[in-house]
């Protein structure tokens, strides 16, 4: 048996970048063999053994022939005739598709070290049409790679547009997209994702509320880049340089999705699309089975991010009802991530990235001080549940009424 590095270890090895996790091939082996040596199995679909020591992954080298729609329709090989260039030729890209023998030597069969020097993302061969999760995963690459100028080779992008006109992209799993999207949103510049996914058609296939948005304008005075598409990546980029979360990036991403489905006779003006996002919202996440706490932070950002922008317009009995509406008492942890969504709505606005917000700090101050309260000294005085919530909601009211009007706090 010959065992080799590849994968995204040897890739990140040759960029510079950390090495997280680390895959090996074994040509040559056998499942019995592996046992026989202490590994574990553990692969469902294909032979794959975790390492007795260091748990790190060891997969029998292989080929795969498409049998069925999706990322599982595959039938797989795996013998000891396998080659290591066989099992490179099945993966995506050739900076995927490199590997590194025990003594530290670079076997590329498929020029991945040229494609990492001069930052092109290639597929390895015709057989990437057959895996569409592959579109997603280029896409992903795109936004990790988009700060060294990776860009995605024409060729490709060509047969990423053959894949999605095919209808192969409809028979996707709904929550390996949400897998992909989520780490996406994790990557240095997400808004690549999104470009990526749109210009090879798969954005209106997978994501068709995100994509109306592209096309559909908006008053010029308050957004100069005018385009509600163009927007909505300005807002994930400032979200990206705002907070690493990907909750708050998610919402970032989603916050104007009710603007996709104004009418046209009613542009560039959205009355109404806080409402609108909602229902798209929830229909998106329901779909996609995004897990509730991002869902619940995008609802509260689409439809109260006026308000943070507003705050110091609002009366102080607008501002308790928003923080009741979005459960700041008993999730204190979410007002901030909703703050940074709504900060990132408003740097996402060509030329204003860098325009201060001081609407957050306003924020955090009524917050704090209807927070202060004193909820326990208050249900102490005695009363029925009723008659107590409202004297409690009056006196954070009170305070919030003084935080209002001192001076200084004007945005």
């Amino acid at each position: 048996m010959k065992i080799y590095l590849v994968g995204g270890a040897v890739r990140d090895k040759l960029l510079g970048l950390p090495v997280q996790d680390r895959d090996y091939v074994v040509v040559g082996g056998t499942p019995e063999a592996m046992v026989a040596q202490g590994f574990k199995s553990v692969g469902a679909d294909f032979p794959v053994f975790l390492h007795p020591e260091t748990k790190e992954e060891y997969a029998l080298a292989r080929t795969e022939r498409k049998s069925g729609h999706g990322y599982k329709g595959f039938k797989v090989y795996s013998a000891p005739d396998v080659t290591l260039e066989d099992d490179l030729r099945r993966r995506d890209l050739t900076i995927n598709a490199i590997a590194e023998d025990d003594q530290g030597r670079i076997i590329d069969p498929f020029g991945g070290t040229e494609d990492l020097r001069r930052g092109v993302l290639r597929h390895v061969s015709p057989a990437f049409s057959e895996d569409p999760l592959r579109i997603l995963r280029v896409a992903r690459f795109a936004a990790r790679f988009a700060g060294r100028g990776f860009r995605v080779a024409p060729e490709t992008n060509e047969l990423m547009r053959k894949i999605v006109k095919s209808g192969e992209v409809d028979h996707l799993v709904a929550e390996r997209v949400w897998v992909e999207l989520e780490r996406a949103l994790g990557e240095d510049r997400p808004s690549r994702f999104i470009e990526v996914l749109r210009d090879c058609g798969a954005l209106a296939r997978l994501f068709p509320e995100i994509d109306a948005l592209f096309g559909v304008p908006q008053p010029a005075q308050y957004h100069p880049e005018v385009d509600t598409g163009v927007h909505a990546l300005l807002v994930l980029e400032a979200a990206a340089r705002l907070s690493t979360d990907t909750r708050v990036r998610f919402a970032a991403l989603m916050h104007d999705l009710g603007k996709g489905a104004t009418p046209r006779d009613e542009w560039p003006r959205h009355k109404g699309h806080e409402t609108r996002g909602v229902e798209l919202i929830k229909k998106f996440c329901q779909r996609f089975r995004v897990p509730n706490e991002y869902r619940d932070l995008a609802l509260i950002a689409a439809q109260y991010h006026p308000h943070c922008h507003r705050i110091a317009e609002l009366r102080p009995a607008t501002v308790v009802d928003t923080l009741e509406a979005i459960d700041a008492f008993r999730r204190p942890a979410r007002v901030e991530m909703f703050i940074c969504a709504c900060e990132a709505d408003f740097r996402g606005r060509s030329g204003l990235e860098n325009r201060p917000y001081p609407q957050a700090e306003l924020f955090r101050r009524v917050f704090s001080a209807a927070r202060a309260v004193n909820s326990a000294a208050i249900a102490a005085a005695g009363g029925n549940g009723p008659d107590i919530a409202a004297r409690l909601r009056d006196a954070r009211i009170a305070a919030v009424r003084q935080v209002l009007q001192t001076p200084h706090n004007t945005v």
